[in-house]
């Protein structure tokens, strides 16, 4: 009989990792939650879940692992309304970008008999440039051969993290095991440091005088740079969660932004040559392997080879509560 594996929220992220799942029917069984009627059928019509249950607490209580897709506050009061219809065993994962309040919050909402690990999900380099949201831009394919971060708090069993690693494998990514606080000081260089110099971008250009006739000529490269991805709720408590990376990260760029301003003013042609080019180098280097995703760097650690629901979740069903205690 297949594994429950429950969503809840069903934008890009959560159907994605639905959608992928659906070429392993024999083995998992999805069900999908979101709090729009018309989202939860959508999904079901995409096939992104095999069944929707909107009744928030039905929808968990078979499931073996349950998946938060969710902008992070959301995340809280989820925990609080589903930990008292979780089974013994059952793993909750949550794909928000940053990961220390989190992690609290699950260390004081979800039962003794219950874990929580971190998932990070990266999407795959052909979809680096699309700029959907939502339901309508999940794609089974999306995190191919990507890297998906995995961050397990202290006390966490081997078997949960095995289970969370296993299910990156089936949605064809590749993951990389992290503490919470190396996963959310790569993020905030790589997820918040981006969607945070767009917001300065866009406050110091709009706010100018000039700025009535600026935004008649403004194109590809003003539109390219003020991409934010998150609405300001969800940025806001990013940021603040994760403050002390953010401060380290934001001074570096203003070094490098006044770097920059002192070489123009200087009229430091080689200095600038240096900054451009090296940029260039940087970020070309960084699209070959992120396309080509060898990361030669960082190895991911085989998988032993056994019966695929053995894999994703005897070990841990087997597991007792008084065991775990």
């Amino acid at each position: 009989m297949p594994v429950q594996i429950t969503i809840i929220g069903l934008g890009q992220v959560g159907a994605s990792i639905g959608l992928a799942l659906s070429a392993h029917k024999d083995n998992v069984f999805v069900v999908g939650h979101d709090k729009e009627f018309s989202i939860e059928r959508a999904a079901q019509q995409k096939g992104a879940v095999d069944k929707t249950e909107h009744n928030l607490p039905r929808a968990v209580k078979d499931a073996r692992l349950v998946i938060l897709a969710l902008p992070v506050h959301q995340i809280r009061e989820t925990l609080e309304f589903i930990a008292p219809d979780l089974m013994p065993g059952t793993v909750v994962v949550d794909t928000a970008p940053i990961k220390s309040e989190v992690a609290k919050w699950a260390r004081e909402i979800l039962p003794a008999h219950c874990y929580y690990v971190g998932l990070v999900p990266t999407i795959a380099a052909e979809f680096l440039q699309e700029s959907g949201k939502g339901l309508d831009s999940a794609n089974a394919d999306i995190f191919k051969n990507s890297i998906f971060l995995v961050d397990a708090s202290f006390g966490t069993p081997g078997e949960g993290v095995q289970l969370v690693t296993n299910l990156v494998s089936l949605i064809g990514a590749k993951f990389m095991i992290a503490d919470i606080v190396e996963s959310d000081g790569l993020m905030a260089s790589a997820y918040l440091l981006p969607q945070l110099t767009s917001t300065a971008l866009l406050n110091a250009t709009v706010s100018q005088p000039g700025w009535q006739e600026t935004r008649k000529v403004a194109e590809r490269a003003y539109h390219a740079t003020t991409a934010i991805q998150d609405d300001p709720e969800t940025l806001k408590m990013l940021s603040l969660h994760n403050r002390e990376n953010i401060a380290r990260v934001l001074n570096t760029m203003i070094q490098s932004l006044a770097e920059l301003r002192d070489a123009i003013e200087d009229e430091d042609e080689e200095a600038l040559n240096k900054h451009f080019k090296s940029a260039q180098a940087s970020r070309d280097e960084w699209l070959s392997d992120r396309y080509s995703a060898t990361w030669e760097d960082k190895k991911t650690p085989p998988i032993e080879k056994m019966p695929l629901k053995e894999r994703l979740f005897g070990s841990l069903i087997g597991r007792s509560v008084k065991e775990k205690k």
